[in-house]
């Protein structure tokens, strides 16, 4: 998993209408880059719609949300149409930025241990650079907490 402080690891991914786009295609703002583990699930759902719910505020402060799973262009097409998400969803099926960010990791769910996502949040300033890394964050509370971090650097 890279650090606080280390640029944050280039990317160059599928969004939902399939159009590549690079981390550093958001330099200059500070970019909110979340990781899930599947679309449409409660957990995941309930995550993305609390980032929706804040997204103007987000877009108030210069900030930019990204959210990252393993599924495909036409998944998220799909879980943001459901769910209205303003924000870019990009797909990560061959697991590049899910595994440069070190988020592929073991997991356990009722005593069964199988390797997935763990849900994690970078907060990545205007430069490329990590501000903070939100390992095993909590769905409901995420996009509260990151806007929270962003406001109070201003």
């Amino acid at each position: 998993m890279p650090e606080i402080n280390t640029t944050a690891p280039e990317f160059t991914l599928s969004d939902k209408d399939g159009n590549e786009r690079k981390l550093s295609d958001f330099r200059g703002k500070k970019v909110v880059v979340y990781f899930y583990s599947k679309d449409n699930t409660s957990g995941c759902t309930r995550q993305a719609q609390a980032f929706a719910a804040l997204y103007e505020e987000f877009k108030a402060i210069g900030a930019e949300v990204i959210g990252i799973s393993k599924d495909s262009a036409a998944s998220h097409l799909r879980f943001a149409e459901k769910n209205s998400l303003p924000f870019v969803l990009l797909a990560d099926p061959e697991r590049k930025a899910i595994e440069a960010y070190g988020v592929w990791q073991e997991k356990k769910l009722y005593g069964k241990v199988s390797m997935g996502v763990v849900r994690t949040t970078f907060i990545i300033d205007e430069k490329g650079v990590i501000l903070k890394i939100m390992p095993k964050v909590k769905p409901d509370a995420n996009a509260a907490d990151v806007l929270e971090f962003l406001k109070n650097l201003q």
